[in-house]
């Protein structure tokens, strides 16, 4: 090859150098270009529709994003209907969910034909535990008063605001199993998010329920109507929940995480995943957050999509185990 043609090959790779860097610029520089439906995926009360309410408004105090987000509830089927409207938006940048244990949980137990696997990891934002709340004036003084109810009458009820076989359901199997029952011998009564459990223990037509400790700080304290049993961390949590003992503290050696994140459209755009990547690391770090999780009872952790891809995974092999025991694997 000639020197001059040599130089002709060298002159036209530079426009063409300078076109592909200008174009990774472009795409690392991808902001929304309208407003973020940010999907909880039930009813208002829960602990997706507390995440989603909660980062929506950090994220707009602290002036984070130029776009809003609006939280929008899609209630029904432990999630299962929102993820079939999500998974019908391939590609779009700008539609979100929260999600948690759920995600893997109903899909294993045969209640939506759509798995994590269906969707984009964004990242993963906390944890949270489990809590069993009462009435007020309940006859169930600690976790053993209602363990010991729930032995002598197995037609006693427990409540969630999950499907059966998802994350309250299981938290409260894994505890019976703690206290000595059969897991599957706990009569666990489902409802379509935690306000709607949380009105039917007020009126009496369950024992107590199982729900998120984030979701229930908010209705705790100096004149409730409900009061706490246990929680299901390692240690006490802080802020409105100090004063509840842990399983542990009353001889159940039982803990349940209950981690938090968020989940996109299936193949959105690796520049889009990017973009919220680092808006919600931003946001972990704002005082406005760190308010936020410390009056709830949150722990930050942290996962970038890829680690959460991974995570999921793990979950997804852990609870196909815990499934198969209580004969709820499809």
């Amino acid at each position: 090859m000639t020197t001059l043609s040599l130089k002709r090959i060298a002159v036209l790779a530079l426009p063409m150098a300078a076109l592909a860097m200008t174009t990774s610029a472009q795409a690392q520089e991808w902001t929304p270009s309208r407003s973020i439906e940010f999907i909880a995926p039930a009813n208002p009360g829960g602990g997706w529709d507390t995440l989603v309410r909660t980062m929506s408004r950090v994220i707009q105090q602290e002036s984070l994003a130029d776009e809003s987000f609006a939280a929008i509830n899609v209630p029904g089927g432990g999630g299962a209907v929102a993820w079939a409207q999500v998974a019908r938006d391939n590609g779009n940048p700008h539609k979100l969910f929260a999600t948690s244990p759920p995600m893997i949980l109903v899909p294993l137990a045969g209640a939506s034909r759509f798995d994590h696997t269906d969707f984009t990891p964004i990242a993963r934002i906390n944890t949270d535990y489990s809590i069993i709340l009462v009435a007020a004036d309940s006859e169930y003084q600690d976790l053993e008063d209602l363990f010991t109810a729930l032995k002598a009458n197995p037609g006693l009820s427990v409540g969630g605001g999950s499907a059966p076989g998802s994350m309250d359901h299981i938290s409260m199997a894994g505890l019976a199993s703690a206290a000595g029952m059969e897991a599957s011998a706990v009569n666990y009564i489902p409802f379509s998010g935690g306000g709607d459990a949380m009105t039917n223990l007020m009126g009496g037509h369950i024992e107590a329920v199982i729900g998120g400790a984030g979701e229930a700080v908010g209705q705790l304290g100096e004149g409730s109507q409900l009061r706490a049993l246990g929680v299901s961390s390692e240690e006490r949590l802080g802020g409105g929940l100090a004063e509840v003992p842990t399983y542990q503290e009353q001889g159940f050696d039982y803990t349940f995480d209950i981690w938090r994140g968020v989940m996109g459209a299936p193949e959105m755009p690796e520049e889009a995943v990017a973009y919220y990547e680092e808006l919600f690391a931003d946001m972990l770090e704002t005082t406005a957050w760190r308010e936020a999780s410390d009056q709830l009872g949150w722990i930050d952790a942290y996962q970038d999509s890829e680690e959460f891809g991974a995570f999921l995974d793990q979950q997804q092999e852990q609870f196909s185990s815990v499934l198969t025991d209580l004969g709820l694997m499809r």
